[in-house]
């Protein structure tokens, strides 16, 4: 039946291919699929962060989309469940898929034209991650040794593009990327050895190496424009600016005794971002991650301050700077020592209520969205066990969404986690920008007296259940 389907499928793409042949129009593409274990009704088509559609899924879980004008083509991504994936499109292409959300990535598989050049670049992307895996065992070898694993790893994949183009016709668009995905993750493992090394002194790390060890940064290009929104890319340019900030920070700190998670080296990493970055798409988007990865788990008030205007002297995007102005403005309201805010929330039978109100004993609140479905379903199973070892904590979780009660309610049953102790905020858009969530592990501890503990805990921390058991004893 699945041959069957994908042969009437491919059929009538066919059919509008020749349609389109016949109206003098060759600049679009077919792109469709059928997803088992669906994690809700639809597929959000994208292109360099704009979407371009979102698409119901039919009752069989099938869709079947006509991208129109795609000219020269490209990467394009497709959002299902919280899951994200890239795919390869260029003119003429008519590319269909089959997946499992149990397994994403790993039971993707393409059919249709333009299915061998997407399924290299899925391979590729899944060798990629067991290889990144191993990448932090060999950062723990000698600089020399390293080299040796990572050229060793550059040369297979280069052997195995070769084989690729030898066995199949390609295009200079797919040659251009598939080799940058190649360089850009040789180079990420070049930058990321000496944050990984296990040596606490990454002076020392860094003197250890050849001199010629970071030559090809005088070759890449921080702007490339092209490649912003190549995963590879992205990777490589974070993995940079940690190492490359690492430099600056040991020109004025103590090289005995450096901290990643310090104001001053965050300070330094936007420095140099501001320096080196002027393709203002790029730029904005390392500033903000940078930033809002101190905010979100920084309790400082005074350092917080100081980060912000350091990234409003350098962004010259205004929604965002309006919006870290609110956010650190809200870290300090719900501030460790503060009193947990009120904030209007429906729990499941659709009764209003005060989500400070039902804080009667040491209180454990955290928050889901189904735009990130596998937190959504892994934060739940935490919780259930938390219940079991704790029962003296209440644990509740909260939703985000801007969705209808029943929907939400539906994702939950379909899963089968409790609902007693599940509510829904009222306002969502004010609610949680309101209570600063940010990032989705974002947790509160809040004490039997409403008073928060801890702002910015999590419950995958491995430090999560000392903190638990410090509130119960408070």
């Amino acid at each position: 039946m699945r041959l069957h389907y994908l042969c009437i499928f491919l059929g009538l793409t066919l059919v509008n291919c020749v349609d389109d042949k016949k109206a003098g129009n060759e600049n679009y593409a077919y792109f469709g699929g059928e997803i088992i274990n669906p994690g809700n009704d639809f597929v959000v088509l994208s292109k360099a962060d704009k979407i371009i559609d979102t698409v119901k899924l039919d009752n069989r879980n099938r869709f079947l989309y006509k991208f129109e004008n795609i000219e020269t083509g490209g990467l394009y991504t497709f959002h299902h469940g919280g899951e994200i994936q890239v795919v390869f499109l260029e003119p003429k292409d008519s590319l269909l898929f089959r997946l499992n959300t149990l397994e994403f990535d790993e039971s993707l598989v393409y059919t249709g034209r333009g299915d061998k050049k997407n399924n290299y670049l899925v391979n590729e992307f899944l060798i990629n991650e067991i290889q990144e895996k191993n990448i932090f065992k060999y950062c723990q070898l000698n600089p020399e040794l390293y080299l040796k694993r990572i050229d060793s790893l550059k040369f297979i994949k280069l052997k195995n593009l070769k084989l690729f183009k030898d066995r199949y016709e390609t295009s200079e668009l797919f040659d251009k990327i598939a080799m940058a995905d190649i360089n850009y993750n040789y180079y990420s493992s070049k930058e990321v050895y000496p944050m990984v090394h296990y040596g606490r002194d990454k002076s020392t790390i860094l003197e250890s190496l050849p001199k010629d060890f970071y030559d090809y940064r005088k070759d890449v290009d921080y702007n490339d424009a092209f490649f912003k929104d190549n995963h590879y890319y992205d990777k490589f340019l974070r993995h940079s600016f940690n190492n490359m900030a690492l430099h600056e920070h040991y020109n004025h700190n103590d090289k005995q005794h450096f901290n990643r998670s310090s104001l001053c080296y965050t300070l330094d990493k936007l420095e140099l971002i501001d320096s080196l970055v002027s393709n203002p798409v790029i730029k904005e988007e390392l500033l903000y991650y940078y930033t809002i990865n101190y905010l979100a788990r920084s309790t400082d008030s005074i350092s917080n301050n100081k980060l912000l205007n350091s990234y409003l002297n350098k962004s010259t995007d205004e929604e965002s700077k309006e919006n870290f102005k609110r956010f650190v403005s809200m870290l300090d309201v719900t501030k460790n020592g503060a009193a947990f805010p009120s904030v209007k929330a429906f729990d499941t039978k659709n009764n209003e209520l005060d989500l400070k109100e039902i804080i009667d004993r040491p209180t454990v609140i955290t928050f889901w969205s189904h735009l990130y479905y596998d937190h959504f379903k892994d934060s739940h199973y935490k919780l259930r066990e938390l219940r079991m070892k704790y029962p003296e904590v209440n644990f509740i979780s909260v939703n985000i969404d801007n969705y209808d009660s029943d929907r939400i309610k539906k994702s939950l049953i379909d899963k089968r986690f409790p609902l007693q102790y599940e509510y829904i905020l009222k306002n969502p858009k004010v609610s949680k920008e309101f209570l600063a969530v940010q990032p989705m592990t974002k947790t509160y501890l809040v004490d039997k007296h409403k008073i928060i503990v801890n702002s910015n805990a999590n419950i995958f921390s491995s430090n999560f259940e000392e903190e638990v058991l410090g509130m119960i004893n408070r």
